[in-house]
């Protein structure tokens, strides 16, 4: 089945969003729903498969025949007839950036530009009905992804002269798809005080031409330098206006991830801030998704003396967890950013970015064990999975009492052989996203070698058989929160080109989809409530 045909048959899938529970003693029904005649795939063992669903009071009554569910149908209970579509437990967004997602919507989409200068013509646009010295914002752009290089250019990407032409007055930053990288204009990196004698950040680059001059290309930390100059600009604004941005953020969000059927979010790294206003919306009964809370962008000394404050399991009406906290190592491959144990094959000179210090990650480690929190860290590349390891590890010898700990690595894209046993020996889940690898698997080779990609790049099925929990999602707004399309990555791996990316390693459609849902759901320790039907 292609995607195309996944997508026309969307209309025959029923995700039912009501919540698991342990059997209501002394209560059978009636019902206050019913769905029945369908195809249920419950994701439970003990139950594969159904034909009909009773919930009340929004949890899972019964599942079963057509003729043990019709008994609990009463004279106000609502039934839906499936006439042989398919139901399946909710779909989890397993990584995903919430409010990124919302910003998103409200800034340039750089992702259907077919070339560079596609990207300029639509600044041009910007720049023409922007105020003077407003900031144009953009996200989406991956070099490998259009239809030409551009000229001239240092390591692929552009000079920023170009958008000096479009936007002379208007400072530019347009962040890559990854978010891993950013590209300024002459006025955003005036702003940001980067000149040819600036150095790199520990963890990023600033990518200078061959006479030494900032090209505008940013990667890893060094965007930070441009996100201060952005952050200075907008430091004047009224508290009810920034705060009326972000609600938008949340609404926007929450309307793209409904309409693409996702019932819980796992939002991977807010800050405490943004956590405040998350529970203030949920208080209001205003999120417009359930939310699984990653805190992130606090240093060691806040979070060891705020998180037990910011802990919350189930939080108004089961809209906010928030009990983990989100790192990254290393940055993304399409940028060169990933931290390889080897140079890039395109790039020998460079074996990608450490992005923080590890003695900071050992010590939110000590920090999360502390307060029984799960620490969630991002890694790409095979050095920074491997260095993670050799923290987790490290962390768990110490204190052997602390169990059930369902630490995680976000991406696990690329990961050397010999360190795929040691998730399961640890207890690592390796949350991944489907859609990267074909989205990615064009230019993975480039970057890495035909045998090294083939070894390491998305080993799902080597996960699996290895025993490893194994989860699913997007990294939106990196890619669209659609799960169909991440589910259909995971079971064919057909790239937009019609070949496939190591297709040894795809998933079984029943593999994606517990992937896709109770997979996700024990990776947030909500198994028991949700995930299974």
């Amino acid at each position: 089945m292609t995607l195309a045909m996944l997508r026309r048959t969307a209309g025959g899938l029923a995700t039912v969003l009501a919540l698991a529970a342990p059997p209501l003693a002394g209560q059978r029904g009636p019902a206050d729903l019913v769905l029945r005649h369908g195809k249920v795939v419950t994701v439970d063992d003990k139950l594969p498969m159904a034909q009909a669903v009773a919930v009340k009071d929004g949890r899972i009554l019964a599942v079963g025949s057509d003729a043990e569910i019709g008994k609990l149908i009463g004279g106000a209970t609502r039934v839906i007839e499936l006439n042989g579509r398919l139901a399946v437990p909710g779909l989890i967004e397993g990584h995903g950036h919430y409010l990124g997602l919302g910003a998103a919507k409200m800034q340039l989409d750089l992702t259907k530009a077919r070339n560079f200068d596609d990207i300029v013509a639509m600044v041009g646009e910007a720049a023409k009905k922007a105020k003077p010295g407003e900031w144009i914002t953009g996200r989406g752009w991956h070099q490998e992804k259009w239809d030409r290089v551009p000229q001239p250019n240092v390591e692929g990407v552009p000079l920023h002269a170009a958008l000096d032409a479009v936007s002379p007055d208007n400072p530019v930053v347009l962040t890559h798809a990854s978010g891993h990288a950013g590209f300024a204009n002459g006025k955003a990196l005036a702003l940001a005080g980067i000149t040819r004698e600036t150095p790199a950040p520990p963890g990023g680059d600033i990518v200078k031409d061959a006479a030494g001059e900032p090209t505008g290309l940013l990667r890893e930390t060094a965007q930070r330098l441009v996100g201060q100059a952005l952050g200075r600009s907008r430091a004047g604004r009224p508290a009810a206006e920034a705060e009326a941005e972000m609600r938008k953020q949340v609404e926007l969000a929450g309307h793209e991830a409904l309409s693409k059927g996702i019932t819980t979010f796992h939002d991977a790294g807010s800050s405490f801030a943004t956590i405040d206003l998350f529970r203030k919306m949920a208080d209001e009964g205003k999120l417009p998704v359930r939310l699984y809370v990653m805190a992130r962008n606090q240093t060691n000394e806040e979070y060891d003396r705020l998180l037990p404050k910011y802990r919350m399991i189930g939080y108004g009406r089961g809209f906010l967890t928030v009990r983990s906290i989100k790192h990254a190592i290393d940055g993304a491959l399409g940028p060169h950013g990933a931290w390889l144990l080897e140079p890039y094959t395109d790039m020998p000179s460079s074996t990608g970015n450490n992005t923080t210090d590890l003695d900071v990650i050992r010590r939110t480690a000590e920090i999360a064990l502390k307060y029984d929190f799960q620490l969630n860290t991002h890694a790409i590349g095979d050095r920074g999975n491997r260095e993670i390891l050799d923290i987790y590890e490290a962390a768990f010898r110490a204190h052997p009492e602390k169990k059930d700990t369902r630490w995680r690595i976000e991406h696990a894209q690329h990961v050397s052989p010999q360190d795929v046993p040691r998730f399961k020996q640890l207890g690592i889940i390796a949350s991944m996203q489907g859609i990267h690898a074909t989205s990615d698997g064009p230019y993975v080779p480039k970057r890495l070698g035909d045998k090294r990609a083939k070894e390491e790049s998305y080993l799902w099925r080597t996960f699996l058989d290895e025993g490893v929990v194994v989860t699913n999602g997007t990294d939106t707004p990196v890619e669209d929160v659609d799960p169909l399309a991440s589910f259909y990555a995971s079971v064919t791996r057909r790239m937009k080109n019609g070949e496939y990316f190591y297709p040894e390693q795809r998933m079984t459609r029943e593999e994606a989809l517990r992937s896709y849902t109770l997979s996700n759901a024990y990776a947030a320790f909500e198994e028991n409530v949700k995930g299974s039907l």
